[in-house]
């Protein structure tokens, strides 16, 4: 496991806004509540946003490779909780991430 790789997004500028403008902003408007951690946050989402949340994962880990993403899926169809920590400085960075417009 890699432990001192950047705190950095690695696509370009313009991909940048069009993640944060579609992937991410449908997968975070689907949050139901948000929980600051020393080393990020922590989402919760309803358990119909379970592909979604895969797909943010899936698409995150490439060019954040810095993040590590915790999700726990509740029993019974209950709520996901997905945690997103990495070395000091991730809260910062994710919190500029997960903020969208509009």
């Amino acid at each position: 496991m890699a432990t001192n790789l950047p705190i950095a997004c690695t696509l370009t500028p313009d991909a940048l806004s069009a993640r944060k403008a579609g992937l991410l902003a449908r997968v975070v408007r689907q949050a139901v509540a948000r929980v600051d951690l020393e080393d990020g946050v922590r989402l919760t989402f309803p358990a119909a946003s379970l592909a979604d949340v895969a797909s943010v994962i899936d698409a995150e880990r490439t060019c954040c490779r810095f993040l590590r993403f915790t999700l726990v899926v509740e029993p019974d169809s209950g709520p996901l909780l997905l945690a997103l920590t990495g070395p000091p400085g991730t809260r910062e960075f994710v919190d500029a991430l997960l903020t969208t417009e509009g």
